[in-house]
């Protein structure tokens, strides 16, 4: 039997939850735009043709700022191609996933459909292939109220107040070889200033994120942020950290760990743009976006998903389609904890993606939606992590890994809103035989009673929602939660994720 134990104490927090902590992502990659929340002909499709069984989902799943076009996409985007008459806009090579892109969706039917799920609107600008006068363009476009011509391009194009938008990314993953309009650091950081400079000059309301690396592990990790930051540090308001996950050669207890890995390069980032601050001298303090990331089976995509060939640019092919188990959700959820580990600095991330690709929302053309694994941990946290996250103390059994050296079993992170008086508590056990008897010192909190508590778990840890069977898997009643004064205690079952309610 693994063995843990938490105390919790309202007195000592990390930091406030931004809602933005909560978000998501929406490329123009696959079907994620088309065949996901887009399908005209669906018996669900609303008069400008959005699924409405998807936008259910969304307003359920509790994403806030969501991020578009891009994205490697948005390194090719012509943005003026997305607005306008729709049957005069051109169809174009979306050359990051060899695909066509039709922009029957653009700007104003994205917005449109945010305003139906209640979200915010977080703009990527195009920093590969164009530069900062396209940048400006799209932001007057987008924010001017009125009296020149570009605002009055969008009022004339049925959109007569301003979108309003205050995240804008400066460009995505300049640090990756992949990307078109690839750069070094040095030039990046130099082009992402600039732009930044003159966006505040039209609007000094914006929020600007620039790029950082794409991974932990790129060869320029750590300098790439140290050169990008020296020239933007007073421009931008974020650094952005991007990280997939995924089990490789059979090795679930590295897996299952994937969040110490998270953990780390949090704490690196974090570390270089404080030694940066130092450096300059500045006042003021650079956040972490942490505006994709997600478990994804990259190799797929490579050995299986990845089309090629001059004559060979479909529209809306099956890209990125992951079916996740109930391991991943688990990892996924660890994820989450760790993200709210981080709440002082992490105060913006984003899912990647939304619907169908890499997605907790799966769908079939004209056929059903429905949830994979990785939408319940994300739909609960996103509900119940409200207020401050808790720095708690935790003490817990431990295990090797071939990738993170010893681990602790048990891994867990708390959360209290001191207007309502909630706490509540998320756990993982990543031991795969043993159940977990986690102890939880609640004494700091007075008298507790348990509001709601819910476990994701399987015998079958390989269980996926799936097409045939999409209710396979999802959350279940926490049995056996012994309350007493001072504390309570609970079982966690092998490879699982649990959300606990206190009030």
């Amino acid at each position: 039997m693994v063995t843990a134990r938490l105390t919790i104490d309202p007195h000592f927090t990390v930091g406030p939850i931004n809602r933005r902590l909560f978000g998501s992502f929406v490329e123009h990659l696959g079907r994620c735009v088309y065949d996901g929340l887009y399908e005209p002909g669906h018996p669900t499709a609303d008069a400008e043709g959005f699924r409405q069984d998807v936008i259910d989902l969304v307003k359920e799943l509790g994403v806030s700022t969501i991020r578009y076009p891009g994205g490697n996409f948005v390194s090719g985007f012509r943005w003026e191609d997305s607005v306008g008459p729709v049957g005069e806009r051109p169809r174009r090579l979306d050359l990051a996933w060899h695909s066509t892109e039709t922009n029957e969706v653009g700007l104003h039917e994205f917005s449109s459909w945010l305003e139906k799920v209640g979200s915010e609107l977080m703009l990527a600008v195009n920093l590969g292939t164009r530069g900062t006068l396209e940048a400006l363009d799209l932001l007057e476009y987008s924010n001017l109220p009125g009296g020149t011509a570009l605002s009055q391009q969008r009022i004339d194009n049925g959109r007569t107040d301003a979108f309003g938008v205050k995240m804008w990314c400066l460009g995505n993953e300049m640090d990756g070889p992949w990307q078109l309009g690839h750069r070094s650091a040095e030039d990046y950081g130099t082009l992402a200033s600039q732009t930044a400079k003159a966006m505040r000059q039209l609007d000094p309301s914006v929020e600007l994120v620039a790029c950082g690396s794409s991974s932990a592990h790129m060869p320029t990790f750590g300098e790439w942020e140290r050169v990008v930051l020296s020239h933007t540090y007073d421009d931008v308001d974020y650094i952005s950290c991007h990280a997939y996950y995924q089990e490789k050669n059979g090795d679930l207890g590295s897996f299952l760990a994937s969040a110490v890995d998270m953990d780390h390069f949090i704490d690196s980032v974090v570390a270089t743009a404080d030694h940066v601050k130092a450096v300059l001298g500045s006042s003021k303090t650079v956040n972490i976006s942490f505006d994709e990331w997600n478990v994804w089976y990259l190799d797929r995509y490579e050995n299986v998903d990845k089309i090629e060939g001059i004559d060979n640019w479909p529209v809306a092919p099956r890209l990125l389609e992951d079916a996740y188990s109930v391991a991943d959700a688990v990892v996924f959820g660890n994820l989450l904890i760790s993200l709210l580990r981080h709440a002082d600095r992490v105060t913006s991330a984003s899912l990647a993606q939304l619907v169908n690709v890499i997605a907790p929302i799966m769908t079939e053309p004209g056929g059903p939606a429905w949830k994979q694994t990785t939408y319940f941990p994300f739909a609960l946290t996103s509900r119940l992590a409200t207020g401050d996250a808790l720095d708690v103390k935790l003490e817990a059994d431990s295990y090797e890994t071939a990738v993170y050296g010893t681990v602790p079993l048990v891994d867990a992170v708390a959360t209290h809103d001191t207007a309502t008086g909630a706490t509540s508590v998320f756990l993982v056990n990543r031991s795969q035989s043993e159940p977990a008897t986690v102890t939880i010192d609640t004494a700091a909190l007075g008298a507790v009673t348990v509001r709601e508590a819910q476990t994701l778990a399987d015998a079958d840890t390989s269980a996926k929602n799936v097409l045939g069977d999409p209710e396979r898997v999802g959350l279940s009643a926490t049995e056996g939660i012994e309350v007493r004064d001072g504390g309570l205690t609970l079982t966690l079952p092998p490879v699982s994720w649990t959300a606990i309610s206190l009030g």
